[in-house]
C-alpha cells in the first residue's frame, strides 16, 4: 500500500467525490479519506432517499456568503446542465419537482454509485473508516495520519462539511483544520433549520402537524412555500428557507393568505354578513389553523358586528403575521450550515488557499450556503470541479 499521492482529499461527500472524479481523470494518484464506513452518506438520505441532485436554476442569487460574488465563478463553469448531462450519461431517470427541483425516479444510491464510478475511471482510492488524528505541513507535503497510516501528498482537500446531521457523524473537523493553517472561518450557525417558539406563541404548537401554503420572510427575504406547525414551532419549506436568513430576536413575518388581494375580508362582510369570520377563515385555511387565528385576532362572531377597522387590522395581521422564535432546533435539524471557511481566504477559481499552497476547501466547508431546493449538491458539484480541475 503506497503511502504518496498526488492529492488527498479529506471527505467522501457530494463535494469530494465529485473532485476526486475530475483530479483522477486528468491523470493525477488521489486518494479520498473518509471517517464514516461508507461514502456518500449525507447523500443517500437526501430527497427522502431520491437525492434531490440539482436545481436548474442555481445561480448565485440562490446562496448566501459574506461575499455573495464569491460562488459565481465556479458555478458558472459548471452548471446544473452539465451535472445533468452527467446523470444522464449513466442512464440514471429524473424528474423535476416544484420551483425547479430535480430528482431521481429510483434511489440516491444511484447517485452516489455514478461518482464512485467516475473515481474509479481516474483509478482515484477510497478508504472509509479513516479516522484522521493529525496533518502537518513540511518543505511543499501535507502528512495525514488517518488510522495509524500516515499518507502524503502536495495537495489536499478539505471536503469533510459542516457540522449539520451530527447522527451522520458530521463534526466541524473542517473549520479546526482550517484554524491550524491560520485560515479565517466565519461562525458556522444552523440553517435550513426548523424554528422554536415560546411564550403565548407556545398556542401554536397546540395545532402540531397543520400545515398550509404562505409568504415567509425574514428580513428582506421572502419564499412562497408550504409553512408546518410542529410540536416545538415552525418548519416546513418556506419556514426552513427562512431559517437561513433569520437572526434571532427578528420576527418571522408570514402571509397566510398571499393569494388575496387588499379588501378582500370587507368584501366577505358585504357579501356575507351574518357569517363569521371563524368560518371565513375556514374556507381559505386548514380548520385547525383558522380557529386559533380568529381566537387571537378576536373578530366578533358575525362580520356585519365587526367595524370595517377592525377588518382592516385583521387582513393586515394575516398578511404579516409576527412569529418571534425563541431558537432553533439546531445542527442536529439543519439541513446544512451557514458560515465556514471564509471565502476571502480562497481563490473563487480553483478553491485553493491564498495563503497555504496546495490547500483547498469544498462544498459545505466553505461560507457558501444555497437554499432548500437541490441548490447545495450544485454548489458541492460546481466547487469540487473548480478544485479539482486545479490540482
Amino acid at each position: 500500500m503506497s503511502n504518496a499521492f498526488d492529492a488527498i482529499i479529506l471527505g467522501a461527500g457530494a463535494a469530494g467525490l465529485m473532485c476526486a472524479a475530475r483530479a483522477g481523470q486528468r491523470g493525477k494518484r488521489v486518494l479520498v479519506l473518509e471517517r464514516a464506513e461508507k461514502p456518500g452518506k449525507k447523500i443517500l438520505i437526501s430527497g427522502g432517499g431520491r437525492c434531490n441532485f440539482t436545481n436548474i436554476g442555481a445561480g448565485p442569487a440562490n446562496y448566501l456568503s459574506v461575499n455573495p460574488h464569491f460562488a459565481k465563478s465556479a458555478l458558472a463553469r459548471y452548471t446544473a446542465r452539465d451535472f445533468l448531462d452527467l446523470v444522464e450519461s449513466y442512464g440514471i431517470a429524473w424528474h423535476e419537482k416544484t420551483l425547479g427541483q430535480l430528482f431521481c425516479d429510483g434511489s440516491a444510491r444511484q447517485i452516489v454509485d455514478m461518482l464512485l464510478a467516475e473515481c474509479a475511471k481516474g483509478d482515484v482510492e477510497v478508504r472509509c473508516d479513516a479516522d484522521v488524528t493529525a496533518v502537518e505541513h513540511e518543505a511543499g507535503r501535507f502528512a495525514v495520519m488517518a488510522s495509524g497510516h500516515i499518507v502524503t501528498a502536495p495537495s489536499l482537500v478539505i471536503a469533510s462539511g459542516g457540522p449539520s446531521i451530527p447522527k451522520m457523524g458530521a463534526t466541524g473537523f473542517a473549520y479546526d483544520l482550517a484554524r491550524q493553517f491560520g485560515l479565517k472561518v466565519v461562525e458556522p450557525r444552523p440553517a435550513l433549520v426548523p424554528l422554536t417558539l415560546g411564550g403565548e406563541e407556545v398556542l401554536f404548537r397546540e395545532i402540531s402537524g397543520v400545515s398550509a401554503p404562505v409568504i415567509a420572510s425574514a428580513g428582506k427575504t421572502s419564499f412562497p412555500e408550504a409553512a408546518l406547525f410542529t410540536h416545538r414551532g415552525l418548519s416546513g419549506p418556506a419556514i426552513l428557507q427562512a431559517s437561513s436568513y433569520w437572526e434571532p430576536g427578528e420576527p418571522i413575518v408570514i402571509n397566510f393568505l398571499p393569494d388575496l388581494g387588499s379588501g378582500w375580508l370587507l368584501e366577505r362582510k358585504r357579501d356575507m354578513p351574518r357569517g363569521t369570520f371563524k368560518q371565513v377563515l375556514r374556507e381559505l385555511l386548514p380548520d385547525r389553523l383558522a380557529d386559533i387565528l380568529a381566537h387571537r385576532l378576536g373578530i366578533p362572531a358575525e362580520l356585519g358586528n365587526a367595524s370595517d377597522k377592525a377588518l382592516r387590522s385583521a387582513e393586515e395581521r394575516l398578511s404579516r403575521w409576527e412569529f418571534r422564535p425563541n431558537g432553533t432546533e439546531g445542527f442536529a435539524k439543519a439541513e446544512v450550515t451557514v458560515g465556514g471557511i471564509s471565502t476571502a481566504e480562497l481563490s473563487s477559481k480553483t478553491m485553493e488557499s491564498r495563503k497555504v499552497p496546495g490547500l483547498y476547501a469544498i462544498g459545505e466547508a466553505v461560507d457558501v450556503t444555497g437554499w432548500l431546493g437541490g441548490y447545495n449538491f450544485q454548489w458541492a458539484w460546481a466547487s469540487g470541479v473548480a478544485a479539482g480541475d486545479s490540482l
